[in-house]
């Protein structure tokens, strides 16, 4: 709802499928869809479904499409145990081969409210960049380009479980100066992890990766951070899952990367220590002793 806002914002042509009954709350210049087909007359499709249903989804609206669509998604997850992305799902189920991704700091309440934002547009595609930008493109949504779409896919995926940790941080009164540690040393270790998926570690480094995770201080209403601020307060993950108003990706995903960055040797104590304590409920002082005692790196 809130990109459908922000392109019919733009002056796009914009229709929204979805199986939600929304009449009365569409936004201004918004058309409502129901079926594939319909949604398959554009030329540029945007795909934002949780990751557990994009296959299904894919494979539905793939019997509509040809060589000739743009298929982008905004969705924060990775499919599976062996974390495809959902760019490759799109492309396992459609005849779609012009491939894209929405990543960055924006929030959707801020896209729905058309105050200024700003999001990265990945394809290897130029012209599905170009489409991207002219469809989104206003005067309170500025959007950047990268060609590494692995990178952008795999840093929006990793900064959403890491805004867990930060929501988790502020819920245990972590100073300041610890919650700065804890974004770099994070960030550092989710571009090796990424590096590792077929990405750019330096994506990692820009708006994708360091700009979203340093929004998330100040996002108090971004549901990652909510349902950290949830695990801290000692709620359980169903609980806590519960608290935000949006589906949260990043939750059910920490166990699965932390099994992934294991299974390819990729050193990730903060992606373990979320992993068998924050999301499994381990008390926050048992936590902190085991980051503050692990081995040092040699670089800072």
């Amino acid at each position: 709802m809130a990109l459908a806002a922000a392109a019919a914002r733009a002056e796009a042509e914009v229709t929204l499928q979805t199986r939600r009954d929304l009449e009365g709350t569409l936004p201004k210049g918004v058309r409502l869809v129901r079926e594939p087909k319909e949604s398959a007359q554009s030329r540029l499709i945007v795909l934002a479904v949780p990751s557990s249903a994009c296959r299904g989804v894919a494979r539905d609206l793939g019997n509509h499409l040809d060589g000739s669509h743009y298929v982008v998604h905004g969705v924060r997850g990775l499919e599976g145990d062996q974390l495809e992305t959902v760019a490759d799902v799109i492309r396992d189920e459609t005849p779609a081969r012009r491939t894209g991704a929405l990543g960055g700091p924006a929030l959707a309440h801020d896209l729905l409210a058309g105050l200024p934002s700003v999001l990265v547009v990945g394809s290897r595609y130029p012209e599905v960049s170009e489409a991207v930008t002219a469809t989104f493109g206003s005067r309170t949504l500025r959007l950047y380009p990268t060609t590494d779409l692995r990178g952008l896919e795999w840093a929006s995926a990793l900064v959403g479980c890491l805004t867990i940790a930060v929501g988790y941080a502020q819920a245990v009164n972590t100073s300041p100066g610890l919650i700065a540690a804890l974004i770099s040393r994070a960030i550092g270790e989710a571009s090796r992890i990424a590096a590792a998926a077929g990405g750019e570690e330096k994506t990692l480094l820009g708006l994708a990766g360091y700009g979203d995770l340093l929004a998330s201080i100040t996002q108090s209403e971004r549901p990652e951070v909510m349902v950290g601020r949830a695990l801290g307060q000692g709620k359980d993950s169903g609980a806590a899952a519960a608290s935000a108003p949006l589906r949260t990706e990043a939750l059910d995903l920490i166990p699965r990367v932390a099994k992934w960055a294991d299974a390819h040797g990729v050193r990730a104590p903060i992606f373990r220590a979320l992993a068998a304590g924050v999301v499994d409920g381990k008390k926050a002082d048992t936590i902190l002793l085991e980051l503050m005692t692990a081995p040092v790196e040699v670089r800072a």
